[in-house]
């Protein structure tokens, strides 16, 4: 496949998936085996209902996107309404913002591993989580 069939692949699930909340779709774009995510395997629908659970009128927009080989980077900004237990945070209604970096690799038209980091200290502070050391 090509870097251009690779980013249209990460473009479509973050958009069906994690914008549209279409989890049904979650076998168009992921390894039926799972995924390796950050170094574990997981099940793209954990990870896809934790989101959508905790922020379910989530939207993503892709700000950067760049690809090479089989490998494809992401840089999002995400923006949702806590609406749903976060970390073991109940529901606070607050409307939060955050920052990420998606690095996915592809293979066999799927995606087969996935690195992502998200600001989410900076999620924990927009929901009023003090943190002291």
């Amino acid at each position: 496949m090509s870097a251009e069939d690779n980013k249209t692949i990460v473009r479509g699930y973050m958009e069906e998936i994690l914008n549209k909340g279409n989890l049904a779709a979650i076998d168009n774009y992921f390894d039926k085996e799972g995924v390796y995510f950050n170094g574990k395997r997981i099940e793209p629908m954990q990870l896809a209902t934790f989101w959508r659970r905790a922020f379910p009128d989530a939207n993503l927009i892709i700000e950067d996107q760049i690809a090479e080989g089989d490998k494809v980077v992401s840089r999002v900004t995400m923006r949702g309404t806590h609406q749903g237990e976060y970390y073991g945070i109940a529901p606070t209604g607050k409307q939060v913002a955050w920052t990420g970096i998606a690095v996915d690799r592809i293979a066999g038209s799927k995606v087969v591993e996935m690195w992502h980091e998200a600001d989410e200290l900076g999620i924990l502070q927009q929901l009023g989580v003090h943190l002291t050391l």
